[in-house]
Parts: C-alpha cells; structure tokens; sequence
C-alpha cells in the first residue's frame, strides 16, 4: 500500500514539473537575457568612464553594481515567471525587515565598502601611485570595494582596508609630476661657505635626472658643534622611489668628488673631554678651574694635571714599584 501511494506522489511531481518546465524554461530564457544585457551596461559603464579620463578601477567597480542590479532585477522577473505565486515584493519586505540586522552584523563590511565607493569618486591617489599609509610604503596594486592592495618595495603584498585608508593620513609620493629632495653637508669652519655652495650647486647640476626647473639650491641651516651645516635641495622627474634612489646616489657621489676636487673638508663630529681639575697652568685663575670640584681654599690652588703630567705620573709610580719589588728580592 505504501508503495502504490509512493508511486503515486512521484507520479503527482513529474506531471508537476513537466507542467512547470515551459514557465521554468522560459525563466531561463529571461534570465540569460538580463544577463547578456547587465554585461553590455558593465561593459558601457566601463568605457564611459574611461573616456572621461576616471579611474580603470572606478570603471570596474561602478560597472560591478550596475551590472549586479540588471542581475539582480533579472532574477526577480525570472522567479516570477517560473513560479506564478511568487511575489517580488515580498522580497523586498523580508529585506526591508532583515536590513537592520544585517546592518549591524555587517557593519565593518558596509563602512569598507561605502569608504571604497567614496576612495574611487574621489580618487586621492589610483593604481599604480605610490604611497605611504600608517607604518605600511609601496605601490597600489588594486582598489577593490572591501580594501587595498599595496605591493611593498620588498616585493611583499599588503591589504589595508579602506575605511582606514578613507579616515587616516595618506601620503601620496606620486601625485605630482616632480618631487624634491634634499641631504645636509658639513663642511669645516675654515672653508669659504660661498664657494663650497657654488661648488655643491655645480655638482647637483651635473648628476643627472635633476629638474631644471626648480632649479637647486643650497642654504646654510645651522652652525653646528663641528661644521657648518649646509642643506642641498634638488627636484626629480618622475618622482617615483627608485627614481628617487637613484637621483640620490648620483648627487651625493657628485657632490663627494667636487668637495674634495676643491679641497674642502667634509669634517667628522668632534668631542672635548675634560677630567676634573685637568687644565693648563696658562688657562687663568687656578683656584676657579676645578670643574665640577668644591672650592678650593683661599690661598692654596690646585696643581694642573694635563694628560701628560698624568701619564708621567703613572709611568714613574710603576718603575717605583717594580724597583721596590727587585729591593725585596735581592734582601732575600
């Protein structure tokens, strides 16, 4: 018995189905057309956008969403025809109803994808720029609608997502045509300043991938403890970092040989140290020379101790002692 009722349900659902698969095929048929039909608005929108000089990837983002509305549409119709009891706007309720919660399950996801969506209208910086965001340096590689990729310098891959990209600090290295550098020089407080200026110019000028215009310069910074601090600033075209690189080496090679081409000094940090109560009979008052020591009393002023006098010193108290240690020996 249940075997003939078995039958007889199977029996129920392919008259079922066969009845069904003209709307089912004709489902398919909507749907293949929707989808021919959402690829040429991608494809539209692509080019569109192309034209008008926006991103590649702003083309393909917005081209996505258009592209998945037509789907999305498509479906619908689809469904509709292949199940007559079905009702679109009941999706669109149950979704309304379910947005809430899926906003706050989703709320990372959502804010990544709206700060994507607003980092490709607004474009700050595009593929292939190469940036520096937070602790992270290199080159966009892509910018999807969830994160970031940067291609490192290292040759490592890093994905930020964007709504940190969006809120933090970017700093963009190419987004302009030219890009300037700079490095410090000391040279020796005996050595004229104009001319090792000139001299600096000069070499700057002749290293090669150095902008025209700005022209370089060179301007004292500081006086240091050592040497006179003077800063060199060129710009480079294009400005990318292996471009930068290899501006930098050429000028500072240049600059090496033409200093000591015209003989000036390129001195080494210094330093002073001064024992207490080392001085020279010659500095002054010796009973104000104590460094660091009381007072001396009145009257009595403390005897210079030089490296010299201290190492004379030393040297007799050892012959001293190795003279008393022969004395000891030959009494016994």
């Amino acid at each position: 018995m249940d075997f003939d009722f078995s039958l007889i349900k199977l029996d129920e659902l392919l008259r079922s189905f066969w009845a069904a698969m003209p709307g089912i095929l004709l489902a398919l048929f909507v749907f293949v057309v929707f989808y021919i039909f959402a690829r040429a608005i991608g494809w539209a929108i692509r080019r569109t956008t192309e034209r008008r000089g926006r991103g590649r990837n702003l083309g393909i983002v917005v081209g996505r969403l258009g592209q998945g509305a037509v789907l999305l549409v498509g479906l619908l119709v689809a469904l509709s025809v292949a199940l007559p009891t079905f009702q679109p706007g009941d999706v669109v309720q149950l979704l309304g109803i379910g947005s809430v919660a899926i906003g706050f399950a989703f709320r990372d996801i959502l804010q990544n994808f709206l700060a994507g969506i607003l980092l490709l209208l607004t474009q700050p910086f595009k593929i292939g720029d190469q940036i520096i965001a937070g602790d992270h340096e290199g080159t966009v590689e892509d910018i999807q609608t969830r994160a970031t990729f940067i291609l490192t310098y290292d040759g490592r891959r890093i994905v930020i997502p964007n709504a940190t990209l969006f809120t933090e600090k970017v700093i963009v290295n190419t987004a302009f045509e030219q890009r300037r550098m700079e490095y410090d020089f000391g040279i020796g407080y005996g050595d004229n300043v104009e001319a090792a200026k000139e001299v600096i110019l000069e070499a700057i000028r002749g290293a090669g991938e150095v902008s025209a215009e700005p022209p370089p310069e060179v301007l004292v910074m500081e006086l240091g403890p050592s040497s006179v601090q003077l800063r060199a600033r060129w710009w480079i075209r294009p400005p990318r970092r292996a471009d930068a690189l290899d501006a930098r080496d050429r000028v500072l090679q240049a600059v090496k040989q033409q200093l000591d081409k015209h003989g000036i000094d390129l001195p080494f940090p210094t330093r002073q140290i001064l024992f207490h109560d080392q001085t020279e009979e010659t500095d002054g008052d010796r009973a104000r020379q104590r460094e660091g020591w009381p007072a001396a009393p009145e009257g009595e002023a403390p005897e210079a101790r030089t490296v010299a006098r201290a190492v004379s010193k030393l040297a007799q108290a050892n012959s001293e002692d190795r003279c008393s240690g022969k004395g000891k020996e030959n009494s016994r």
